[in-house]
């Protein structure tokens, strides 16, 4: 073992920079016995590296290679297997278990040894040993630089104290000196041995020399403790006479510190008195502006605004503890508090008129506008008359404006006096949701007549009150705010459908199977439609994105909060005379959401907008249920708009709620579609030709591509689309199988035909397979047509080849056919003459007639029809020339008639006809 050990070392490790400490003969457990060395070794260059390398013979035998290292720091467990008996079995737990079987237990307890003196050396990280017995682990391992670990045995030097240069020195001057200091050691010893005994009796004899001095030195040291006992006399008496002086001084410095605890106290005072005169000190003007300000004029305003601004800082200075006790501190907070509560009482009250005279002057241009258009030829040139007949809503930015320059003072109400704040709020709303009401109104109606084409000639008002008694009455019922306000607007109940020659009735659909036509669709009034819907639309929306921008900015209310959506219901809780809300002394703190309160305050104000769109797309889904098409994609369109603005504004949420009902009826228009194919009923005296919902699906999707171009809702269309043409082809199965007078494949035939056509033109991507399987029902109902048309124009031709066919099948062979007594040559001949040309063309002239009595002339497919019948003829004449050359070769025997007979036959009747 020692002599591999070596070549170990030699041949492995050495060019490596290693040292081999330990090694063991091992084989794998349970394995053919293939052995192989484990090495224990350490790197000879810092920082040490300790290794576990697997080493075996190569395939010649003639050398050793490495095969396998492992770090040791990876090595995790060293399991013995028994620390008792003797074992050569251990396991080495690395990236994985590693079972090995040492030659000997020696070795093995050897190598083990090793490992756990290396591990407690140079390892942190501590190696298990399980199953190890105690005597090999060692208590601890010196770790020193001087010692090895080599096989287990130890080698320990000596510590010794390194010379330092000084006495290096010393050494090699004392060593020049004497010349055998190096040759001869003991007698350099000897040498310095009695120097070292000369030295030591020279100094006693120096210390016994110095008895004398030492005296004269204690003398000297008696005579200096009497000169220090004196200064401690003298010390004392000057201490005596400091002591009255430090009381002197005592009082003298407590004195100082009462003038400046004086001092420093009056400062505090002065600097908390000209706080309070700095801070709680108003201006007379200011005073003034805050008890008769003028609040009509943009100067009087911006006064009114900076004193309510110093008043608010006056009344919102940060006391300091123990100012609200001052007598004149609590004067001046309630002459503060009368004098906010006093401008607060004259500005609601101010707003409140501002409010009302809006109303009034509005309102009365509303009624102007109604009596301008109830008397026939009455002048319409005020300005909301040329709203309403131009279809547009009154422009409400001079109100709006005004109004903002009260913005600030909103504001200061708001912190100030909630109470107040909040009751002009709902004030403005009960003001602002009659007056809207009343314009949106008119506004539809206005719509509505140019909807469906009616006028307002001929109506008749039994009752018109006179417009100012009227806007008195609306203007007293809005000073009683503790009511719900009231009045009636004109709106149009039953509106009649003018009918006309060229324009579908109101329950006329897109599918309608009555005497309707495509011709008698309207595309003018559709157009005229969509125009006002869109008219209608655009109107709305910049009217509500302004007024909420003004509310917002009026009643400073922030609009970035995210909040979650309130339903529409919500209104009817500030029907009641409160926002929603409740807030206690401190004000609008308390409120969970403005951006809530912006909701809230838009739904009362335009409460009748959701209504009246859904009354709107009621009437344009019974004029025509085309509209429902043009709603859904303008709809779609100004949802989307508005979602990208504010997904959680008023407008969004109200036009999507609209979109909910308009999505609703074009799912109802598409199944009413469905419905009137599955009801529709064929004529049994009359040839089917192209369906009418087939047609009528064509002119549905060629709209639908015009209208839903580039559109939001595209796949909204593109599942209708799927709806509807799967009834389509449910329905033309449905009438094929049903048809008496047209052959089924026909029916099938033309109308697949006819939709693969349309599919094709329209290009819709979401019904290329439908549009694949109506080419291919095309395609398979013409070859079922002509194959079962054409039948076997030579009948009995065909029966004789069929039994030539049949003896081939039961294995006569082809040649030997004709000597078949019922197949042969004579009873072929036979059946050839009774087909010459004349007789094949005759038949092939009414097949012709009989062909053009199934086909309709809108889809134009008798010529196709006729062409594939001539290739299937074709291909049955040249089946039979192919059984008589191989079933009667050299017999001489042809048809009656050639190919080119059949192409000249087919092609003269085609065109006699």
């Amino acid at each position: 073992m020692t002599a591999i050990k070596h070549a170990l070392q030699r041949d492995i490790f050495t060019p490596n920079d290693e040292r081999l400490l330990s090694i063991v003969n091992v084989c794998k457990a349970g394995k053919k016995k293939r052995n192989c060395f484990l090495c224990a070794t350490v790197t000879t260059e810092r920082p040490v590296q300790v290794n576990v390398v697997k080493v075996k013979k190569s395939d010649k035998g003639d050398f050793y290679k490495r095969q396998t290292a492992w770090a040791l720091r990876e090595l995790a467990v060293v399991d013995a297997k028994d620390a008792i008996k003797e074992n050569p079995e251990f396991d080495l737990h690395f990236d994985k278990v590693y079972k090995w079987v040492a030659s000997s237990t020696a070795e093995k307890n050897t190598f083990i040894s090793c490992i756990w003196k290396l591990n407690q050396r140079y390892l942190r990280k501590k190696i298990d040993f399980i199953n190890v017995s105690s005597q090999l682990l060692e208590e601890s391992v010196p770790s020193g630089e001087n010692q090895n670990v080599a096989g287990g045995d130890e080698e320990v030097v000596d510590e010794y104290q390194e010379l330092n240069a000084r006495e290096e020195q010393d050494i090699e001057i004392m060593m020049e000196g004497c010349e055998y200091a190096i040759s001869n050691a003991e007698a350099f010893a000897d040498k310095l041995s009695r120097e070292l005994q000369v030295l030591d009796g020279a100094n006693i004899q120096s210390i016994m020399a110095s008895e004398k001095q030492v005296n004269i030195l204690m003398k000297l040291l008696d005579e200096a403790l009497k000169e220090v006992d004196q200064i401690e006399v003298k010390l004392s008496s000057y201490e005596e006479m400091l002591q009255s002086v430090k009381e002197q001084m005592d009082q003298i410095s407590e004195s100082n510190h009462l003038i400046h605890l004086s001092n420093t106290n009056n400062l505090k005072l002065l600097s908390e008195i000209e706080f309070l005169v700095n801070h709680m000190d108003l201006a007379k003007g200011h005073i003034k502006a805050l008890q008769e300000g003028d609040l009509s004029s943009s100067r009087g305003i911006e006064a009114c605004t900076n004193a309510a601004d110093a008043l608010l800082q006056c009344m919102n200075v940060a006391l300091q503890p123990g100012h609200d006790m001052l007598h004149a501190v609590k004067q001046q907070q309630q002459r503060f508090s009368d004098l906010r509560e006093q401008f607060a009482r004259r500005l609601a009250s101010h707003l409140n008129n501002v409010f009302v005279q809006q109303f009034t002057e509005t309102l009365l241009q509303l009624y102007n506008r109604s009596y301008c258009l109830s008397v026939p030829g009455h002048d319409q040139s005020s300005t909301l008359a040329q709203h309403s007949v131009e279809l547009t809503l009154p422009n409400h930015h001079p109100f709006h404006r005004d109004l903002l320059r009260y913005a600030k003072l909103m504001e200061w109400l708001k912190n100030t006096d909630y109470g107040k704040y909040e009751g002009l709020t709902k004030n403005y709303m009960d003001y602002l949701s009659r007056l809207y009401e009343r314009e949106i109104k008119d506004f539809f109606e206005v719509a509505k007549i140019k909807m469906t084409g009616a006028t307002k000639e001929g109506k008749k008002f039994a009752t018109l009150p006179r417009k100012e008694s009227a806007v008195k009455q609306e203007t007293e019922s809005l000073h009683g705010s503790s009511g719900k306000l009231t009045g009636s607007t004109s709106s149009l109940n039953k509106l009649s459908v003018q009918s006309s020659g060229n324009r579908r009735s109101q329950s006329s659909s897109l599918l309608d199977m009555g005497n309707m036509s495509t011709s008698d669709l309207d595309v003018a009034d559709r157009t005229k439609f969509d125009k006002i819907f869109e008219q209608v639309l655009s109107e709305l929306e910049p009217l509500c994105l302004s007024e909420q921008d003004f509310i917002s900015k009026f009643f400073k209310l922030q609009q970035h909060l995210s909040l979650p959506g309130t339903a529409v219901g919500d209104a009817e809780e500030m029907d009641g005379g409160t926002l929603s809300r409740s807030h206690n002394a401190g004000g609008p703190q308390s409120m969970s959401s403005e951006n809530h309160m912006i909701r809230q305050m838009m739904i009362k104000i335009f409460r009748c907008i959701e209504p009246e769109l859904n009354n709107l797309i009621a009437l344009g889904d019974k004029i025509d249920s085309f509209n429902s098409l043009y709603m859904l994609v303008k709809m779609s369109h100004h949802v989307w708009t508005a979602q990208n603005v504010d997904p959680t504004s008023f407008l969004s949420t109200t036009l999507g709620n609209v979109l909910v009902t308009v999505k609703r009826n074009f799912d109802k228009c598409i199944s009413n579609q469905i419905k009137q194919m599955e009801d529709v009923k064929i004529s049994k005296k009359s040839k089917v030709g192209i369906l009418p919902f087939v047609a009528e699906f064509e002119e549905f999707a060629a709209l639908a591509e015009s209208i839903f171009k580039n559109a939001e809702r595209r796949g909204d269309l593109d599942k209708a689309y799927l709806k509807l043409i799967r009834g389509v082809f449910t329905n033309v199965e449905k009438v094929a199988n049903e048809s008496q007078k047209t052959p089924r494949d026909v029916v099938m035939m033309e109308n697949f035909h006819h939709i693969f056509a349309t599919l094709s033109r329209l290009k819709i991507s979401c019904l290329e397979a439908e549009k694949k399987e109506a080419k291919q029902k095309y395609t398979d109902h013409l070859q079922s047509y002509v194959i079962y048309s054409l039948g076997q124009p030579l009948e009995k031709l065909n029966h004789f080849f069929e039994g030539v066919e049949a003896r081939v099948a039961q294995g006569v062979r082809e040649e030997e056919v004709s000597y078949q007594l019922a197949f042969n040559k004579q009873e072929l001949r036979k059946v050839i003459k009774e087909y010459p040309g004349k007789e094949v063309k005759k038949g092939l002239d009414n097949l012709y007639k009989k062909v053009d009595k199934h086909l309709c002339e809108e889809e134009n497919l008798l010529q196709v029809v006729w062409h594939s019948m001539q290739d299937e003829f074709i291909r049955q004449y040249k089946h039979f020339e192919g059984l008589i050359a191989r079933c009667y070769p050299g017999s001489g025997i042809t048809m009656e008639f050639t190919i080119q007979d059949i192409l000249d036959y087919f092609s003269s009747i085609a065109q006699s006809h």
